[in-house]
């Protein structure tokens, strides 16, 4: 249900989003000034002191731009172009998230990043039993290709960067992509954005598997075989720590487990014989800002200086582009309060600060309402202006790592590295990152950091502001609408009516008997999903094949 429709409130609300623009050419793509250079000031204070790209840091530090990229993957930063503003968003039914999506770039956003349902996720149909009473609630419901494409409606996939936070399911939304780029005439290549794809965070934090380790790891490869050759302009994975951060892990703990993560799939890279420095070219990362603005800088800086030594020592890749950690932020979530949540915009500044300081090449903010319910057209709105006065009225994107040569943060910088790098040390000593999630192992360490961090909230050693004073919780200002789930049930019933259900079970029938000979799973998806095949008619043959994976 979109924020217009909120049957709670009036259509004077502060919350509603005005009405979608009628037409895209004329009234929503408008990118946001600051993506051409060109069209920006000249980099100098208000007081008129000429600013170079970058100031000299210690002796023996390289610059941005230079091998192992401590202080930036490129020479100018963000002179050159600013970081993309691609704020997550999904609400229940595909036509909602639309408008959410075409509002957002009209108000400057460069990006897009969806946020699907858990069915969605997890890879069942909305009409599902088990879907029951969860379709639409965190996120968009897509069961079938026509969904994506009302989804992306009146959307250049050829100009609008697309980033889907899928896991799973990664497989089967990165093939009905493509079909939909195939059903509006685009070629592949034309694609542009980011699919998550990192299954092995989800054993570690989220827990929307579906099937067990090995074979899902599989799925992930075979995208990101697929992608390197057919869609060179979009990242088959997005290494994730912030869900790992998420879940209580500390600033050293979510560099070292991701890192760990991006370790194992180019090592299951390596063993198919795939090309890593291509791999290496698009492999891309998504970090936590959390609220202690100077460690969270030094982790981004480490994160580029470790995984460029990781690259070139462990698997030989002497291309420097190929060693450059590239990295999307997202504001953290579990540090929002659902008392007095307007403090939230505050916190979301400052992590957004540590995001640009520390060099991110995209970033979401999260809304002020988040700890309360979806976010509002309002909040969504305000956090993406918190990026652009950042951008635009700082002064902090003028120069490549500013914050470079302070010794405070080097030294930050430094002791996160080691600690990392330790922890790395004892994942490969209990036989890598796949063997230290299946034994519990990193589990149990995130659990423990958790239960610490929460201890410390509790006896006022790290205090939240606004929840120890007695602060209220106000009502949550969006509701989901229930009848979402009966409008998505009957949508899915209609489109298995029109379809051609011989075609659609053959090529259903054709991708099960891939995924037992071992095959590339990426193009038998695409063809399946242009015969009618569902996202659930999908998983369940995988499902056939891999089996289920059971949480011991």
């Amino acid at each position: 249900m979109s924020p217009e429709r909120d049957t709670d409130r009036s259509t004077n609300s502060p919350f509603a989003a005005p009405p979608a623009p009628a037409k895209w050419e004329t009234a929503v793509w408008r990118p946001f000034v600051s993506e051409h250079p060109e069209r920006r000031p000249r980099f100098s204070t208000p007081a008129g002191i000429e600013l170079p790209p970058t100031f000299a840091a210690r002796g023996d530090e390289t610059g941005p731009g230079e091998f192992p990229f401590t202080r930036g993957i490129y020479p100018s930063m963000y002179r050159g172009r600013l970081w993309t503003m691609r704020q997550y968003a999904g609400f229940a039914a595909p036509r909602d998230s639309n408008e959410r999506f075409r509002y957002l770039l009209a108000q400057g956003q460069n990006g897009l990043s969806v946020a699907f349902d858990l069915p969605t996720q997890i890879g069942y149909d909305a009409d599902d039993p088990e879907a029951a009473g969860e379709v639409g609630r965190v996120g968009v419901s897509i069961s079938t290709l026509d969904h994506l494409d009302e989804l992306f409606h009146e959307i250049p996939l050829d100009r609008v960067s697309i980033s889907m936070t899928i896991n799973a399911t990664a497989p089967i939304l990165y093939a009905m992509l493509l079909a939909l780029a195939k059903r509006r005439g685009l070629v592949p290549a034309a694609l542009r954005g980011t699919i998550q794809n990192d299954i092995l965070k989800e054993f570690i934090a989220r827990g929307t598997q579906r099937y067990p380790v090995l074979p899902s790891l599989r799925l992930a490869i075979d995208v990101i075989e697929y992608a390197v050759r057919a869609t060179p302009n979009f990242n088959p994975i997005s290494v994730s720590g912030y869900h790992i951060r998420e879940a209580g892990a500390t600033a050293i703990e979510e560099l070292a487990f991701t890192l760990a993560d991006g370790i194992a799939y180019l090592e299951q890279c390596r063993s198919r014989a795939l090309d890593l420095a291509a791999i290496g070219r698009r492999i891309s990362f998504f970090f936590n800002a959390h609220n202690y603005l100077f460690e969270e800088v030094a982790k981004f800086r480490a994160a580029r200086r470790l995984w460029a030594e990781i690259c070139r020592e462990r698997f030989g890749l002497e291309d420097p582009e190929a060693c450059r950690l590239r990295f999307h932020t997202q504001t953290a979530g579990s540090t929002l309060t659902a008392q007095e949540p307007s403090n939230n915009v505050v916190r979301v500044a400052m992590q957004a600060l540590a995001a640009v300081l520390g060099g991110t090449q995209s970033l979401h903010a999260n809304g002020a309402d988040e700890a309360l319910s979806l976010p509002t057209a309002s909040s969504a709105k305000l956090a993406l202006r918190t990026q652009q006065i950042l951008a635009d009225e700082t002064g902090v994107a003028d120069v490549a790592d500013p914050l470079g040569g302070c010794p405070y943060v080097e030294h930050l910088t430094d002791r996160l590295g080691a600690e990392a790098s330790r922890l790395i040390r004892e994942i490969d000593a209990r036989g890598g990152m796949v063997a230290a999630i299946e034994s519990g192992f990193v589990r149990r360490r995130i659990e423990a950091s958790a239960y610490e961090a929460q201890r410390a909230i509790e006896e006022g050693i790290r205090p939240q502001v606004g929840v120890e004073r007695g602060g209220t919780i106000p009502e949550a200002p969006f509701r989901v609408d229930p009848s979402v789930e009966a409008e998505r049930r009957a949508s899915l019933g209609a489109h298995r009516a029109r379809r051609d259900e011989r075609a659609a079970a053959a090529r259903i029938a054709a991708l099960e008997e891939q995924a037992r000979r071992g095959g590339n799973l990426v193009a038998p998806l695409v063809a399946a999903f242009e015969a009618g095949a569902t996202l659930g008619e999908a998983s369940r043959a995988f499902a056939g094949v891999f089996g289920e994976y059971q949480d011991v």
